[in-house]
């Protein structure tokens, strides 16, 4: 029996209400009107991670800006790195600002593996928000934690080249936009904004961007490349980090029912893959 089978099973739920303010807010930062975002008034899909946001008293908060260890996740603590590294969600309905919502959150599953730069646990959590009219996200949400051995970036091959047929969005991740996103979702994670702990600390070259912010930009190019329709589902894996020390680009690819989509860094490499179904 490992010694995370306790955790699996452990269930939160936590309330809301769809903020319109927090909707404006997210547009502003992606520097993109709310009606060309969200048409038809709904949240758009991936924005409700501006939703249930949690903020802990200063002293639960743990060296590297998130709540404490040994909450409602696994008190992984002989791993310091903490990482957002994929996720699958469902969108089999709609939410609209002011209504009410419930999240239930519920760890499926805790694995740990031994990998190229040592021991890594992955954490499973699965989130289902209900809103008046039932279900409206369906979300598999992957937490990877990691030592500080190894090196923070590995060296790879050449870069695949890039489809000929791929729309491009170019992206500066400066700080600002970080913060921003940082805020909105209620992240405190100093990987994101504190540049003197992600290079000193955890040994990274620079501020690292969100893999829900990278994940959110593909989701709207996705909608933008299929006009008329929506996502139905999403899924995204974390590749490489992606770091603020140039621009990066968002790419979509539309085929018949599904669009493709990944971000890459200045050099060309993969840093986050997605597939977003449409409907």
């Amino acid at each position: 029996m490992s010694e995370w089978d306790a955790w699996v099973g452990r269930s939160e739920t936590a309330e809301d209400t769809v903020d319109h303010g927090r909707m404006a807010a997210l547009a502003a930062t992606l520097d993109r009107s709310l009606a060309d975002c969200a048409p038809d008034g709904a949240l758009p899909p991936l924005w409700h991670w501006t939703q249930f946001q949690a903020w802990v008293p200063a002293s639960a908060i743990g060296p590297d800006g998130h709540p404490k260890r040994g909450g409602f996740l696994p008190p992984v603590h002989d791993l310091p790195r903490r990482m957002f590294a994929g996720g699958r969600l469902g969108f089999p309905g709609q939410l609209f600002p002011g209504e009410r919502i419930v999240r239930t959150s519920t760890i499926t599953k805790v694995s740990e593996k031994t990998g190229s730069t040592g021991q890594l646990v992955f954490v499973t959590v699965r989130h289902v928000i209900e809103g008046p009219r039932g279900v409206a996200i369906t979300e598999e949400h992957d937490i990877v934690y990691r030592g500080l051995e190894g090196a923070a970036v590995k060296t790879a091959p050449p870069p695949p080249p890039l489809q000929a047929a791929a729309t491009r969005r170019d992206v500066v991740p400066d700080p600002v936009l970080l913060f921003r996103y940082s805020a909105l979702t209620a992240n405190g994670h100093r990987i994101h904004y504190d540049r003197s702990y992600v290079t000193e600390v955890e040994g990274y070259p620079g501020l690292i961007v969100h893999g829900p912010l990278q994940a959110t930009l593909m989701a709207g190019l996705a909608q933008q490349v299929a006009p008329g329709r929506r996502i139905a589902s999403f899924s995204f894996r974390g590749l490489r980090p992606l770091f603020d020390l140039a621009p990066f680009a968002v790419l979509a690819v539309a085929g018949e029912g599904a669009v493709t989509l990944e971000t890459r860094d200045a050099a060309g490499y993969p840093c986050m893959q997605a597939e977003a179904v449409m409907a």
